[in-house]
C-alpha cells in the first residue's frame, strides 16, 4: 500500500533521514522502533508532507512527495501525532465530527461505533476535550483519525503515559483497525506491545534503517537489540 524508497529529510541544514526504504501492506501492522531522536517521528511527518524530503513515497502506486499535507490526508492517509492533538475547546463529539473528510462518502467508522468501542468517550460526549484524561485524549485522537476513513494510518507513541489497562485497550483497537484492511505504521517505545502487535518491524538508528524483519527475528538478534535499542 505504501512504498518508501531512498527517502531523505532535512530540518534546515540538518540531514535527519538518510535513505529510508520501507513498505507497509494492506491490513498489516508494521512497528517502527528505535531510541528517541533517531528520526522515527520525522519519518511519519515526512510521509504527511510536513518535512522537506527527497526520494520517493508511493501510496497505492501514486507518488506523494511534494504534495500538500491536506491533499495527502484526502488520499486516505491518517496521522495520529504523539502529542494527542485534540481541539481542547471543542467537545468530544465535536472533535470526532471534525475528523470526517467527505460527508458524501459512506462512513466505515461512525460516532456511534466510536462510542460503542469506548463507553468512556460516550459518557463525555458533551465535555470539552481539555477536561478529559490523557488516556481518553489518546482514544479521542485515534478515533477522530478513523472518522476520516483512512486506508493507511501512522500512529506515533499511542501508549505513552497510559495506564496498563488503557494500553491494552489501545492494543485491541489497533488489531481491530488492521482487521478491517487498514495498514498501520506504529511508532512505539514499549517493545513488548510493538512486538506483540506487529507483523514486521523496522529498527532505526541515526536516521537509517538498521534492521528489518519479523518480531521473532528481532528477539533472537541480541547484538542488534543491544546496539540500537537497549540502554
Amino acid at each position: 500500500m505504501i512504498k518508501i524508497s531512498n527517502l531523505h529529510a532535512f530540518y534546515g541544514k540538518s540531514h535527519i533521514l538518510r535513505g529510508i526504504n520501507l513498505t507497509v501492506d494492506k491490513g498489516e501492522i508494521v512497528a517502527l522502533l528505535g531510541r528517541n531522536g533517531v528520526g522515527r517521528s520525522t519519518l511519519v511527518k515526512s510521509i504527511m508532507g510536513l518535512v522537506p524530503t527527497t526520494g520517493s513515497i508511493l501510496f497505492k502506486d501514486n507518488e506523494i512527495v511534494g504534495n500538500a499535507t491536506h491533499d495527502i490526508a484526502l488520499k486516505g492517509i491518517g496521522y495520529v501525532p504523539e502529542n494527542r492533538d485534540v481541539f481542547s475547546t471543542l467537545t468530544v463529539k465535536e472533535n470526532l465530527l471534525l475528523g470526517v473528510k467527505d460527508k458524501n462518502v459512506k462512513a466505515e467508522w461512525t460516532v456511534e461505533e466510536m462510542f460503542s468501542l469506548f463507553p468512556n468517550l460516550k459518557e463525555r460526549a458533551d465535555v470539552i476535550a481539555s477536561a478529559i484524561s490523557g488516556g481518553e485524549q489518546q482514544m479521542l485522537t485515534m478515533c477522530r483519525c478513523l472518522m476520516g476513513n483512512p486506508e493507511f494510518m501512522m500512529i506515533d507513541e499511542p501508549t505513552e503515559g497510559l495506564s496498563p489497562q488503557m494500553v491494552e485497550t489501545v492494543a485491541e483497537l489497533l488489531k481491530k483497525i488492521a482487521s478491517k484492511g487498514i495498514a498501520i505504521l506504529l511508532v512505539e517505545q514499549k517493545l513488548t506491545i510493538a512486538l506483540r502487535l506487529a507483523r514486521r518491524v523496522y529498527l532505526m538508528g541515526h536516521g537509517e534503517i538498521v534492521f528489518e524483519g519479523t518480531p521473532k527475528e528481532l528477539e533472537k538478534n541480541t547484538s542488534i537489540r543491544k546496539e540500537w535499542l537497549e540502554v
